[in-house]
C-alpha cells in the first residue's frame, strides 16, 4: 500500500484545526443540586400494594445504574465535548455510536459493518485539480494557478436490520437527513459543525450506502469517522431545522439501539426496552439511571442491592479508602485512568513565563507526583507529556525531557533567570518586579481546587506567589473568555483524550487564538515552534502509523523540553458493581452503557 504524507494548506487549515478526534475542552463539574434518590425495590417499579415477591421479581426486570452526573440532552448530536461524555452512558443505550472509541482503539457496534479502510476499499484517495490563490491556498475562484492534490472519499455500509424504536427502517437517506440539516444551520452542535466543515460532499449511494467526499487535500488517521448519525427523516423533515432542538424528538429521542426513553424526572432517567432493536435482545426490560450525590451514595445503595452497577470519573479523593475496603469485602470494583486529563497551560505573551528557566521552575517545584499519589493512591501517576500513555504515539519517558520534584532545581533556575532577591517570601527581579502569577481555573471542582491550593503551596517553597482566580466553566471556555483571548498568566483546566493523539488544534502554529484567525483553535499557550509545527502536522496528516508515531515523539521531545504546558495526571474513574452482574465491561472510552445487551444476572 502507498501512503503519501502532506499538509493542510493555510487557506483550508483554519476550517478544519478542530478534527473530530481530536482532545476536546472538558468544561468543568456542572453544578447540580444533590437528590437523595428513592431506590428501594418497590420505589422503582412496583405498584402499591404489590407483594414483596412481585417487587423483587420487578426490581430484577431493571438495570439500576448509579451515575454522578445525570444526561442533560439526550439529542444524538451533542452541543459539546463535555456534554458528549457525560451524556453517553444514556445516548449508547438509545442511538448506538455507528463507530466506538473502545480501549483507545476504535470498534464497530453493528450499527455500520465495518469500519471503513484503505485496505478494505471503503477509504478512497484520488488526485484532483484545485485552484491557488495569490497567497497558495486552495480556492473555488477560477484563478491562472491549478494544482494537483489528494481528495479523499469514504464509504459506509449501514446495517440493513436497524429500526428505528417507532418501527420504521433506518435508511442511509437517514444519515444523508442529518448532513442536510447541519448544511440548513440546524443546531446540531459544535462536532456537526466542525464536521460539516471538513465535508466537501455527502451522499446517498443506495439504501443503506452512503459516501463521505472530504474537502480536498484534507486528511488524516481519524478520516473514517467522518459519517453522519442518523437522524428520524420521517419524524423531522417537517420541523424547520433552527427549532431541531426544541422540538417533541428532542425531549424524547426515537433511536435504534436496545433501549428506548421512557421517562425523565430531575433525579432519574428510566429506559424501556426497544422491541425493534438488531442486536441481542437485552436480559431485562427496564433500565433506571439515578443521580447520585456521590460515592459514599453510590456505595450505600449498591450495598443495600438497590444499584447493579455505578460509574464515575468524578472520585472525592478521600473516598477511594472506602472504595478499596469495598473491594476487599467482594464487591467487583474497576478502576480506569480517565481520558480527561488536567494541566497547566502556561501564557508565552506573558514577559515573565517567555523565560524557558521560569516554566522549568515552576515544573521541578510542583510536586505532582505527591499530589497525584495523595489524590488516586498511585493508581494515575503524574504525566510526562500531552499525549496519554494510553495513545498512539506515547513517547517513552527516557526519550523525553521530564520533570520530576525537585526544588533545589527550581531554586537554582529562578536564580539564574534573575530572581535571587527575596521580599517577605517571594522572589524579586533585579529590577524590582515580585514573582506573582496569577492562576485561572474553574468553579465547582473540588479536584481542581485541590490542584491549585497543593500548586500555590508549593511555589511558595520556592518564591512564587500564585494567586488563584477561580470562574465559571462558561466564562472560562466562553469565545470572548481569557483563554481564547489568551488573557491569562496560568490556567488549569482539562482536556479529553481519544483514540488519535490528533495535535494540530492543541499545538500547531494555526491554532494559536488571534486577530487574524478569529481567535479559533486551542493552542492557549501561544506556542509556535517551526520544527514542532512541521512535526505535528506531519504526525496528523500521514495515513502512515510508523511515521505518525516518529513524528508524535519528536513533536513530544521539542514539547517537553520548551515546556508550553505542564502536564499533571489523567483522573481516576471508579466502576462498581454487584456481584450478581455479569458481563459489565468498564472501559476508559466508552460508556458503562456499551455492551448493555450482553448484561446478565446471576
Amino acid at each position: 500500500m502507498h501512503h503519501t504524507t502532506f499538509f493542510l494548506r493555510v487557506g483550508l487549515f483554519l476550517g478544519f484545526v478542530l478534527l473530530l478526534t481530536a482532545c476536546q475542552i472538558e468544561g468543568g463539574v456542572r453544578d447540580r443540586t444533590p437528590v437523595v434518590p428513592n431506590t428501594t425495590p418497590d420505589a422503582i417499579l412496583a405498584p402499591t400494594n404489590q407483594s414483596v415477591a412481585d417487587a423483587l421479581a420487578q426490581r430484577n426486570d431493571v438495570w439500576a445504574i448509579g451515575i454522578t452526573e445525570l444526561p442533560a440532552d439526550l439529542f444524538p448530536y451533542p452541543k459539546d465535548s463535555a456534554l458528549k461524555r457525560a451524556n453517553s452512558i444514556a445516548l449508547e443505550m438509545i442511538s448506538p455510536s455507528p463507530i466506538l472509541a473502545f480501549n483507545y482503539d476504535y470498534i464497530t457496534t453493528g450499527v455500520l459493518t465495518r469500519i471503513p479502510t484503505i485496505e478494505n476499499g471503503d477509504v478512497q484517495i484520488a488526485d484532483v485539480s484545485v485552484y491557488l490563490d495569490a497567497a497558495g491556498n486552495i480556492t473555488t475562484t477560477t484563478t491562472t494557478v491549478i494544482t494537483q492534490v489528494q481528495q479523499v472519499s469514504i464509504t459506509y455500509q449501514w446495517n440493513e436490520k436497524l429500526t428505528w424504536s417507532d418501527g420504521v427502517p433506518v435508511t442511509a437517506a437517514d444519515s444523508v437527513f442529518a448532513y442536510e440539516l447541519a448544511r440548513k444551520q440546524a443546531p446540531l452542535g459544535e462536532e456537526a459543525r466542525i464536521l460539516l466543515d471538513r465535508t466537501a460532499d455527502y451522499k446517498l449511494i443506495d439504501e443503506h450506502t452512503t459516501k463521505a467526499i472530504l474537502q480536498p487535500d484534507l486528511v488524516g488517521s481519524g478520516i473514517f469517522l467522518s459519517y453522519w448519525t442518523p437522524l428520524p427523516k420521517h419524524l423531522l423533515q417537517d420541523i424547520p431545522p433552527a427549532e431541531i432542538r426544541e422540538s417533541g424528538f428532542a425531549k424524547k429521542p426515537v433511536g435504534y439501539g436496545p433501549y428506548m426513553l421512557d421517562s425523565r424526572s430531575s433525579n432519574e432517567i428510566r429506559f424501556v426496552r426497544n422491541p425493534y432493536f438488531f442486536g441481542t435482545i437485552p436480559a431485562v426490560n427496564h433500565v433506571s439511571l439515578t443521580q447520585m450525590s456521590g460515592v459514599d451514595m453510590i456505595r450505600a445503595n449498591l450495598a443495600n442491592d438497590n444499584l447493579d452497577v455505578a460509574v464515575t470519573d468524578r472520585v472525592a479523593f478521600d473516598q477511594y479508602a472506602f472504595i478499596d475496603q469495598d473491594a476487599r469485602a467482594g464487591m467487583p470494583v474497576t478502576y480506569y485512568r480517565s481520558p480527561v486529563w488536567e494541566h497547566i497551560d502556561f501564557n508565552l505573551d506573558i514577559q515573565t513565563l517567555q523565560d524557558i528557566r521560569v516554566r522549568r521552575a515552576l515544573a521541578y517545584g510542583f510536586n505532582r507526583n505527591g499530589l497525584a499519589d495523595t489524590l488516586f493512591g498511585g493508581r494515575s501517576p503524574m504525566l510526562n507529556s500531552w499525549i496519554l500513555p494510553e495513545q498512539q504515539g506515547a513517547a517513552p519517558a527516557d526519550q523525553i525531557t521530564t520533570y520530576e520534584y525537585a526544588p533545589d532545581t527550581a531554586n537554582a533556575l529562578l536564580d539564574e533567570a534573575g530572581y535571587g532577591k527575596w521580599n517577605e517570601g517571594v522572589r524579586v527581579s533585579k529590577q524590582g518586579i515580585t514573582l506573582t502569577l496569577n492562576l485561572i481555573t474553574t468553579t465547582g471542582s473540588p479536584l481542581r481546587q485541590e490542584i491549585a491550593e497543593r500548586f500555590k503551596s508549593d511555589m511558595k517553597e520556592v518564591g512564587v506567589d500564585i494567586a488563584i482566580t477561580y470562574m465559571p466553566p462558561e466564562e472560562i471556555f466562553a469565545p470572548s473568555g481569557p483563554l481564547f483571548l489568551r488573557q491569562f498568566d496560568l490556567a488549569l483546566f482539562a482536556w479529553i483524550a481519544s483514540p488519535d493523539p490528533a495535535g494540530l488544534p492543541l499545538w500547531s502554529c494555526a491554532s494559536v487564538p488571534s486577530d487574524t484567525n478569529g481567535h479559533i483553535g486551542n493552542n492557549f499557550a501561544g506556542w509556535c515552534m517551526r520544527d514542532a509545527d512541521f512535526a505535528v502536522k506531519t504526525a496528523a496528516t500521514s495515513l502512515d502509523k510508523a511515521v505518525q508515531n516518529e513524528q508524535y515523539i519528536l513533536q513530544q521531545q521539542l514539547f517537553t523540553k520548551e515546556l508550553p504546558s505542564l502536564p499533571l495526571f489523567q483522573r481516576l474513574g471508579v466502576a462498581l458493581m454487584s456481584a450478581n452482574v455479569t458481563g459489565v465491561a468498564p472501559d476508559a472510552l466508552a460508556p458503562i452503557t456499551w455492551n448493555i445487551a450482553e448484561w446478565k444476572r446471576k
